[in-house]
C-alpha cells in the first residue's frame, strides 16, 4: 500500500476506535418515572397458573380436584370434562398478591360449552370476579363462597334479557342509591351478551367508601359504604375468579394499583394514585 494510502487507512481505523470508545464509555441513561403512565400488572402471565391459589368446596387448599382451572392456548379455563355431576363443588381461583383497597381491575371473559351435570339453574352461564374477598388460606373445607364482594358475570340464554356486571353480596352488603340494602343481587343496567364473544368487565374501587362496575367501557353499576354483614367497613382483600359449573375463559386479568407513593418529589410518584403508602417512596 502507497505511504499516503497507508496514512488515511490509519487515520480511518483511529477514528473508527474512537467512536466506538466514545460508544462504550457513554454511561447508560437513567430510567425516568413518567407519572402520568398508567403501570398496569397481568394477574394471569398466558401460561401457567402461578402466582395463583386454588379452593374448591370440599377439598383441600390448592388441590385442583377434576382438573378444575387450567391453562391451554394463552387462556385460563374452568372446565368440568372431568366431573361426573357437579356436587357443589364451587371454586375459586385466588391471585397471591394483596391484600388490595384501592385499584382497577381489567379482566376479558366468556363463557363456552355447556353447564355440568346437575350444576344449579341459577349458576347458567353465571360467574364472577370476587374482590374485597377474605384470606383463602381462612377457607373451611366445605366453604362454598369467600366472604367477599363480587362482580357478578352473566350470559344471556339466547332469548331474555340478562344483565352482566351485577353485583352479588356474600356475607357483605352495600350502600345503593343512598340507601343501605341487604338485597344480594343488585343488578346493573348493561346489555345482554347471548353468544360466546369476549366481553371486557372493569372495576374501579375505593377502599371501603365506593365501587364502580364497567362493561366494555360503559359503566353499568355505582354503590358505595362497602361493608361486612356485622356493618364493619369491607376496606380491602384479595382477588378471585369463580367455577361455578359453566365453563368459562379468562384470557386477560389485570390490575391497576392506586395506592402508592404520592410524594410528588419521590422517584416513583404516580399522579394516578389516590391512597398514599409513604412505606413505597423512592427517594
Amino acid at each position: 500500500m502507497a505511504p499516503q494510502g497507508l496514512k488515511q487507512h490509519f487515520m480511518a481505523t483511529l477514528l473508527l476506535c474512537s467512536l466506538v470508545g466514545s460508544v462504550q464509555a457513554a454511561p447508560a441513561e437513567a430510567v425516568v418515572n413518567d407519572p402520568n403512565k398508567e403501570e398496569w400488572v397481568e394477574l394471569f402471565n398466558g401460561k401457567d397458573l402461578t402466582n395463583w391459589t386454588i379452593k374448591i368446596s370440599g377439598f383441600e387448599l390448592n388441590d385442583n380436584a377434576f382438573n378444575t382451572f387450567r391453562v391451554e392456548d394463552g387462556i385460563m379455563k374452568m372446565r368440568y370434562d372431568q366431573y361426573k355431576e357437579f356436587n357443589n363443588h364451587f371454586g375459586h381461583i385466588f391471585y397471591n398478591g394483596g391484600p388490595f383497597s384501592h385499584y382497577r381491575i381489567k379482566v376479558e371473559y366468556r363463557f363456552v360449552g355447556d353447564q355440568v351435570k346437575n350444576g344449579p339453574a341459577w349458576a347458567y352461564r353465571n360467574n364472577g370476579i370476587m374482590y374485597h374477598t377474605q384470606d383463602p388460606k381462612t377457607m373451611g373445607v366445605k366453604q362454598d363462597f369467600p366472604g367477599s364482594m363480587e362482580y357478578q358475570l352473566l350470559g344471556g340464554d339466547g332469548v331474555n334479557p340478562r344483565t352482566t356486571g351485577n353485583l352479588c353480596t356474600p356475607g357483605t352488603h352495600v350502600v345503593y342509591n343512598g340507601k343501605f340494602t341487604e338485597d344480594h343481587i343488585i343488578n346493573s343496567s348493561s346489555d345482554t351478551f347471548h353468544g360466546e364473544q369476549w366481553v371486557t368487565a372493569e372495576l374501579l374501587v375505593h377502599g371501603s367508601e365506593k365501587a364502580e362496575h364497567f362493561i366494555n367501557g360503559k359503566k353499568v353499576l355505582e354503590y358505595t359504604d362497602l361493608q361486612w354483614d356485622d356493618r364493619s367497613p369491607n376496606t380491602g382483600g384479595y382477588i378471585a375468579l369463580q367455577a361455578e359449573s359453566h365453563p368459562t375463559d379468562f384470557r386477560r386479568v389485570s390490575l391497576l394499583n392506586l395506592e402508592g407513593c404520592m410524594d410528588k418529589t419521590a422517584k416513583n410518584f404516580k399522579r394516578y394514585f389516590v391512597k398514599n403508602k409513604q412505606e413505597a417512596c423512592v427517594y
